[in-house]
């Protein structure tokens, strides 16, 4: 009984022609993700970017800005941004992180040292637990060591595909933007033209996707400028580069600031060990994460990503699985889009069919 009751339900949805409309999109654009996603990254990188910078171009617009003005005057803006994150932020980063990664062997030292010291400051601590916490510290800081390796062996592929991406990506996103009406009545052509169900997805998701994604950037410049101020102010060590890693961990929600906390307090703890400045970082560090989560976010986002937090933990974990780091990264977006298709999911197929049924009849 149960499996005719299934079997009657697939049979009524697949009976309604913009269901099957929205099945299929849906199919082949995740299969063309997942066979090809490494291929077309460069393709998929652009078409990211070019819709963020899109909200821009159509508010120049409104302002009776003509459309190729506004393209140039916001792929100029974007492009000068780039040249400045590529040659100039990012030699410093690189600087700061070959310091940090030729330090971490007198940082594991010094941390071991310190922690040490807590059986002695603090009864509740056993040296027990102090020895297997430091076991276990000793393995994980192996396994970055043999990662790293890994990485330099191929650095010079690295180098070469990240050339790459900086001549392809603007020039791509400079045509998204100049052609975006042609690419879409282009993309569309291929799609029946009574796909209704199709566009109100496609409208809930662009206009939750489109306000998270810009808050998102929002909050990853505020969030690492205010860490780079308070770390600059404290004296810590690679302020810099712990404010880049702070800003972008908001991308993974919940998981991101509780990652970032390890490399800060090991830097702290290495520059100062169990001293105040260490704990008034620690402090200043959670009062950044607390402001971002209970006033910076309402701020930005409101209602645009009306998701549980059960829901964007659930996202994370399924999509990092199956996509590894670019599934954490668009787990929110993916997790939105399954949301708009079930809430845009007709309710009453069956009624729905019988009417057409009935007209059918009547005609």
């Amino acid at each position: 009984m149960a499996l005719d009751n299934i079997r009657g339900w697939v049979e009524r949805q697949l009976a309604n022609p913009q269901i099957v409309t929205l099945i299929l999109i849906i199919v082949i654009l995740g299969l063309i993700v997942y066979f090809f996603g490494n291929m077309l990254a460069p393709l998929i990188g652009a078409v990211v970017i070019a819709y963020l910078l899109e909200g821009i171009v159509v508010r120049l617009e409104r302002r009776r800005v003509p459309h190729l003005a506004s393209v140039l005057i916001v792929f100029l803006s974007f492009f000068t941004f780039l040249i400045f994150a590529v040659f100039g932020l990012l030699p410093l980063l690189i600087r700061q992180l070959t310091q940090l990664a030729q330090q971490v062997p007198a940082m594991a030292a010094r941390m071991q040292s310190a922690l040490l010291e807590l059986p002695q400051r603090y009864s509740m601590v056993s040296e027990r637990q102090i020895q297997d916490l430091l076991a276990g510290i000793n393995s994980e800081i192996l396994g970055v060591g043999q990662t790293l390796l890994s990485y330099s062996v191929a650095s010079l592929i690295t180098v070469l595909t990240i050339g790459v991406y900086l001549v392809l990506v603007p020039i791509l996103v400079f045509f998204f933007l100049k052609d975006r009406d042609q690419m879409i009545n282009w993309f569309t052509g291929f799609l029946p033209t009574d796909r209704p169900l199709t566009q109100q997805v496609w409208g809930e998701v662009d206009g939750q996707i489109g306000n998270y994604a810009r808050g998102k950037m929002w909050e990853i410049f505020i969030v690492g400028s205010v860490t780079y101020v308070v770390f600059t102010f404290f004296g810590l060590q690679y302020s810099l580069l712990l404010a880049v890693i702070t800003g972008f961990s908001v991308l993974i929600p919940y998981i991101g600031a509780f990652v970032v906390t390890v490399p800060v307090a090991g830097v702290a703890i290495f520059q100062w060990g169990l001293e105040p400045q260490f704990y008034w970082v620690l402090i200043a560090y959670g009062v950044i994460q607390f402001l971002d989560g209970n006033l910076l976010v309402p701020l930005l986002f409101s209602e645009a990503v009306n998701l549980h937090p059960v829901a964007i933990i659930a996202a994370i974990l399924l999509f990092g699985g199956l996509w590894g780091f670019w599934g954490v990264f668009f787990a929110i977006p993916l997790a939105t889009v399954i949301q708009a298709v079930l809430q845009a999911w007709p309710t009453d197929i069956s009624g729905a069919v019988e009417q057409q049924e009935k007209a059918i009849d009547v005609g």
